[in-house]
């Protein structure tokens, strides 16, 4: 029989041996090298405030809170009514000047022409029959002023000659001026309109197109569209609501993808690289791992913050990292909680594209 000292003796032997090998143990197991690199943070997105492009009344809004939106997706319109009649009266004026620069272009028709040409023949018939009136007149005149000298008239039918006279000479004036104007007026014709005018036509057309290219953006501006795939967070306005640039109609979530907001320990930083592979995991899914990939990480060091829980002392410098994760089931939400796990073997840098989460 073993007494029971002897007993004791063996049964502190052996503890002492198993302490000794679970020291060992221990020891070893820190030493060798982890597969892994594991940090902490939260799961992060961006945001848009996405506003109308023109001051107006709110029509319409398409989508509520919670709604999963596409790129170039319709998703609130505005009263279109003043930039419909803008658009209308824009074309009007485009047109009509259009028809201008054509007609200038085309220079003057045979028909005009020819009317120019009967206008100085009449205008010259014109110019010889004064001509002659005031030929006859001035006869009249110098026989009345001989017979008056004599006593054969009187005064007075001399006076009247003259100023018959002097009315047929002006009358020839004016009507030769009309023959000027009218034989400039059939060379402007023949030589056809001026390049500065056609030049000034076309000017006023192309701002007429402007402010017509101008309305369309407007009109075009009164429908709102999703800037990128991803969730209204936020319906702020209503129909009815007056909406401007700088007032946004709805905040869109940009979660596909989204990051992880994590924090590496300096002492870790050689051994995790931008493109490197990893797993994020949250408590809303356990047992549930998301690929993701490493996109960012901070050049400057700071300090743990102090919501951040690590397995590391908080005092000790670190690095921020972005593990970013494709989320097309929109399972990931802002705020989570995310453990980020990265492989260390079989792990290349630049190992993930650029953008994993665009559709083929």
């Amino acid at each position: 029989m073993i007494s029971a000292r002897k007993r004791i003796s063996i049964l502190a032997l052996v503890i002492l041996v198993a302490a000794g090998f679970f020291l060992w143990h221990r020891l070893h197991q820190k030493d060798a090298p982890a597969d892994s690199v594991t940090i902490y943070g939260n799961v992060d997105i961006r945001q848009v405030q996405v506003a109308f492009n023109d001051n107006e009344r709110i029509d319409k809004l398409l989508v509520d809170e919670g709604s999963v939106v596409h790129t170039g997706q319709l998703i609130g319109q505005l009263v279109q009514q003043r930039f419909s009649d803008a658009v209308a009266q824009d074309q009007a004026l485009a047109a009509a000047q259009q028809q201008v620069v054509a007609r200038l272009h085309a220079g003057s028709r045979p028909e005009e022409i020819a009317q120019a040409r009967a206008d100085v023949q009449a205008a010259e018939a014109n110019v010889a029959a004064a001509q002659a009136n005031v030929k006859n007149a001035e006869l009249l005149f110098h026989r009345q002023q001989t017979l008056a000298k004599q006593q054969y008239v009187s005064l007075q039918i001399r006076d009247d000659a003259e100023r018959s006279y002097l009315a047929q000479k002006a009358d020839l004036a004016a009507t030769e001026q009309i023959l000027a104007a009218k034989q400039q007026a059939l060379q402007l014709a023949v030589i056809g309109p001026r390049k500065e005018d056609i030049a000034a036509a076309e000017a006023t057309l192309k701002a007429d197109q402007a402010a017509l290219a101008l309305a369309q953006k407007q009109l075009a501006d009164t429908q709102l569209y999703a800037p990128a795939e991803g969730v209204i967070q936020n319906r702020i306005l209503e129909p009815g609501d007056m909406a401007t640039p700088q007032t946004p109609v709805f905040t869109l979530a940009l979660d596909n993808p989204l990051w992880v907001r994590a924090y590496l320990p300096e002492t870790q930083m050689g051994k995790v690289a931008l493109g490197m592979r990893a797993w994020i995991e949250v408590d809303s899914f356990p047992g549930q791992r998301f690929p993701g990939w490493v996109g960012f990480i901070s050049p400057v060091s700071e300090f743990t913050p102090k919501n951040v829980e690590t397995t590391e002392l908080r005092s000790q410098l670190v690095y921020r990292v972005r593990v970013y994760a494709c989320n097309p089931d929109h399972r990931l939400r802002l705020g989570m909680p995310a453990t980020v796990i990265i492989p260390l073997s079989n792990n290349p840098a630049r190992g993930i594209e650029a953008h994993p989460c665009e559709e083929k």
